[in-house]
């Protein structure tokens, strides 16, 4: 095992780390809130402002979960008729979850501090080519949807394999896993894009809960970093939304995937 969670070192916040913390996650919670790839903000902050890797992470991790919450709360109605769906969908979410907390308390420090930058650069890969992503595998999909734009056809094994990986990884880092899981229910045969965000949410809801409530319970969280984020991020999504809904949605992801790839580099540069 790459350390006890008691070992990870946890960095004294001052006022200078909590207001850059706090301004980060406003931008976050709005841009969540209309393109999503926050975490590519949040997580990389961390990082750079000199937190451990593996405890940032899972802080961030704890940070999000608010907004899985209200995210999901927000599509609920969506959510109707897809009772197979959500029930098919929830052990691999949850079990991927799971095993994915567990394997990056289990790394090295020093291995997932290499690996930071190659995980943000395929993040933020993935957010910047989601778009095609997504029209690609609508093409391919090759399953008639039903009136509401959902596919007949029930859950079949390899939806359920590829919602577990993305499941595991989502545990393990997070970042992107909104664009993985659209992707794959497109890939299954939906075309109609509110119950695709719908099952996303209660999937992420699902990865992120049983990772955060691991990461909690094996003291893997800096709490003041937790809550600062958490904080911005909630006053974000209500009120910073409003400005980043005025803007151009191909500023939005300018944004995202710039911050997320100035980052990855200057981790890798730095490291």
């Amino acid at each position: 095992m790459g350390g006890s969670h008691a070992d990870r070192v946890r960095t004294t916040m001052t006022g200078h780390d909590a207001g850059i913390l706090f301004a980060a996650s406003l931008a976050a919670g709005a841009i969540n809130s209309v393109a999503g790839g926050g975490s590519l903000i949040t997580f990389p902050l961390l990082v750079w402002l000199g937190r451990e890797p593996i405890l940032a992470n899972a802080t961030n991790c704890v940070s999000l979960s608010p907004g899985s919450l209200a995210a999901l709360h927000g599509f609920r109605r969506e959510l109707s008729g897809l009772g197979s769906w959500v029930r098919w969908g929830t052990v691999p979410s949850v079990a991927g979850g799971v095993v994915g907390a567990l394997l990056l308390l289990r790394t090295p420090s020093r291995v997932f501090a290499w690996l930071v930058p190659w995980l943000i650069g395929f993040a933020t890969l993935l957010f910047a080519l989601s778009g095609p992503l997504t029209a690609a595998a609508r093409r391919w999909a090759g399953h008639p949807p039903s009136s509401r734009g959902v596919p007949r056809d029930p859950w079949r094994p390899g939806p359920l394999v590829y919602q577990f990986l993305v499941s595991l990884y989502g545990g393990y880092f997070g970042a992107g896993i909104g664009i993985m899981m659209l992707t794959g229910l497109a890939f299954a045969g939906f075309e109609a894009i509110h119950p695709m965000i719908a099952l996303r949410n209660y999937y992420a809801v699902c990865i992120n809960g049983v990772a955060a409530l691991y990461f909690i319970a094996r003291g893997a969280v800096d709490w003041p970093d937790a809550a600062v984020l958490t904080l911005g991020q909630i006053v974000g999504s209500w009120g910073g939304s409003r400005v980043a809904r005025n803007l151009p949605p191909a500023v939005i992801r300018g944004v995202v995937i710039a911050v997320g790839a100035a980052m990855a580099i200057s981790l890798l540069v730095n490291g």
